[in-house]
């Protein structure tokens, strides 16, 4: 009679017990490490010229999330899934991206005319928030 623990028909090497605790410990204490690294990025004088802070907190949050992604979602260790399953969502996020391209090129085709005349030109963002401080404050009327 057969029991539903018997493993006679099963090799030693078909599921043998590895202990990674060690391992995903060294990977949250990497990421623990990581994230003070990000703090320290945005108190340094990085932060002073913002093209350089923000490459480096992009750099460090890649890095966060590549090792998140690869070892505590266990993509490290699927083999063929891996792709199944990323392939199609990447191919999925570049065709929502061309889609809305149009969409934003064209956003100010169905203003209306009170919104066109409100809207800044291209160019003027920046100088339309220089002249913001510069012009006196008028008093609206609660509704």
């Amino acid at each position: 009679m057969e029991t539903a623990t018997d493993n006679s028909d099963m090799t030693q090497s078909d599921h043998r017990f590895v202990n990674r605790k060690p391992f995903f410990v060294t990977i949250f204490l990497m990421l623990c490490a990581l994230t003070l690294t990000s703090f320290w990025i945005a108190n340094s004088h990085l932060m002073e010229t913002p093209s350089k802070g923000w490459a480096a907190m992009m750099a460090v949050s890649t890095a966060k999330a590549m090792l998140v992604v690869l070892f505590f979602m266990h993509l490290w260790w699927e083999r063929r899934w891996k792709y199944a399953l990323t392939l199609p969502a990447m191919i999925l996020g570049v065709i929502l991206v061309l889609l809305l391209v149009p969409d934003v090129g064209h956003r100010t085709d169905t203003y209306s005319s009170t919104r066109r005349t409100a809207a800044p030109l291209d160019g003027d963002v920046d100088s339309g928030q220089a002249q913001l401080g510069s012009q006196p404050e008028s008093k609206a009327s609660p509704h």
